[in-house]
């Protein structure tokens, strides 16, 4: 049965991703306002998305209005369906994403920035990036830790994805994600965390094995400021690290 519910939701999931990328691409040449536009088949995608891998999600404290921007703890893909499900936003990848295979095309057009976390004269071009996101007044969301986890802890914050912040004195604000599963089904540190050595496709089957989950995203009370990107990025954590919840 397990099998047969990942099967069918993975091909549900491909459809509607398909399906949502094809009418952006399609209708985009009509449609005047291209942001507007562009936000309405993410947010569709994020609800489809959710609703496929029967995911609830869970909201505790006060949502950011866009522009905002947003740190976060970094648990999983799953990650951005929650996220963006409930902050109108746009999301900050690892450059490797723009070379994968159809997902690629589709995070670019939905108006990720792309940072090589390797380079560090690109950071200055990505921070233009979201400056440029935020003029236009949309919500950025980035997971400083770098890469996901299993949900043991929230490790240190990488301060170069802070430094246009730092420099420009923008409030940075912050949330903390953690996920759980109903008593009878796996672990969410197993079955939602992607941190072990497995593609995306092999994790996402497993994903959909279960019937239902719980996405809970505790939302900080006030946005941080600091000029030293250093100390802006371990005064972060300490507030993420404060209401995050272990991943059981």
């Amino acid at each position: 049965m397990r099998q047969l519910r990942s099967v069918l939701r993975f091909i549900l999931f491909v459809t509607s991703t398909l399906g949502l990328y094809v009418a952006w691409f399609l209708l985009n040449p009509f449609v005047r306002n291209k942001l507007y536009w562009r936000q309405i088949i993410f947010e569709s995608w994020t609800r489809s998305f959710a609703w496929i891998a029967g995911m609830t999600v869970e909201i505790i404290g006060s949502v950011p209005e866009p522009p905002f921007f947003l740190v976060c703890n970094h648990l999983s893909y799953v990650d951005i369906g929650a996220i963006r499900s409930v902050a109108r936003g746009v999301f900050v990848a690892k450059s490797e994403i723009k070379g994968w295979f159809l997902a690629g095309p589709i995070v670019r057009d939905m108006g990720a920035v792309f940072i090589d976390r390797t380079n560090r004269r690109d950071i200055p071009r990505a921070g233009a990036e979201i400056v440029e996101r935020l003029d236009q007044g949309e919500g950025v969301v980035v997971f400083p830790e770098g890469t996901s986890t299993k949900g043991e802890d929230v490790l240190p914050f990488n301060s170069s994805f802070l430094q246009f912040a730092a420099k420009s004195g923008l409030p940075v604000s912050y949330a903390a994600i953690t996920y759980r599963t109903p008593d009878g089904e796996q672990p969410a540190n197993r079955m939602v965390c992607w941190w072990e050595d497995i593609g995306f496709v092999p994790h996402i089957l497993r994903l959909f094995q279960v019937k239902r989950f719980t996405a809970v995203i505790h939302f900080g009370d006030a946005p941080v400021m600091n000029t030293d990107r250093k100390l802006l990025a371990c005064e972060l954590r300490e507030r993420v690290k404060e209401l995050f919840v272990p991943v059981s």
